[in-house]
């Protein structure tokens, strides 16, 4: 048995191929599991938990019969999904974590977040974060007619894809300084995240201690990414 992590998703309307390879995922190796841990970006847009698209049903049903089997779920929000609220969780069968989150995992803490918050470098995007993550503003958000958060979830994602091709790859990358106060603040020596889609597993020595921290890759119509940890250690695998 094992203990999964995903993140980076983006499961929409547009892209069914990759909402069938994580109902798959769902019904196939995640049954086998000790917990599933989704560390934010689900979805490519979540415009809150009273939306009626047919996507998030179906996702929350195939979660809850994941739960429902016995398998614990977990999530994590990210920069896409950070307004799915305690209502969706209820359908789905899984536990909200807090934007950072210590679990024991076969005997060692280990740090979990997005990863968002670990690229400092993009300043522009941070300022944008400490928008959207207050609740003032998500309240006054949320309280708009749902047609009118539709054009507005549009809007934004046009102009994040905008701001990306406008921005070197290395800015948008984890800033070496903020995962080693990361990992000093909460005084670990584990860390997992998504969010930079650069799936790796990462050893280095921090004050002469090792660290690891490993990065989730994103989903695609063919393939996707998880991390399975048991006794034995951690491996990034694919999800076809």
């Amino acid at each position: 048995m094992a203990t999964l992590f995903i993140s980076d998703l983006h499961l929409d309307a547009s892209c069914p191929a990759i909402t069938g390879l994580f109902l798959a995922f769902l019904e196939g190796q995640a049954r086998q599991a000790d917990a599933c841990y989704i560390l934010g970006d689900l979805f490519e847009a979540w415009i809150g938990d009273d939306d009626d698209a047919e996507l998030g049903r179906t996702v929350a049903l195939a979660l809850r019969s994941l739960t429902d089997s016995g398998i614990p779920v977990f999530f994590l929000h990210g920069n896409r999904d950070f307004l799915l609220g305690e209502r969706f969780a209820a359908a789905a069968g899984f536990r909200l974590l807090a934007q950072t989150e210590i679990i024991d995992l076969y005997g060692e803490p280990v740090l979990l977040l997005h990863g968002d918050t670990l690229c400092t470098d993009d300043t522009a995007y941070q300022a944008f974060r400490a928008q959207v993550r207050n609740p003032l503003w998500q309240a006054q958000l949320l309280a708009l007619p749902l047609a009118q958060r539709r054009v507005l979830a549009g809007q934004l994602r046009e102009t994040s894809r905008q701001s990306t091709r406008q921005k070197t790859a290395d800015i948008m990358d984890v800033n070496p300084v903020a995962v080693t106060q990361a990992l000093r603040d909460h005084g670990v020596q584990r860390m997992i995240h998504g969010h930079t889609h650069r799936p790796a597993i990462h050893d280095v020595l921090l004050e002469g201690q090792p660290t690891r921290r490993a990065v989730l890759g994103d989903w695609s119509a063919n393939l996707g990414s998880v991390l399975r940890c048991d006794a034995s250690g951690w491996r990034l695998e694919t999800v076809i």
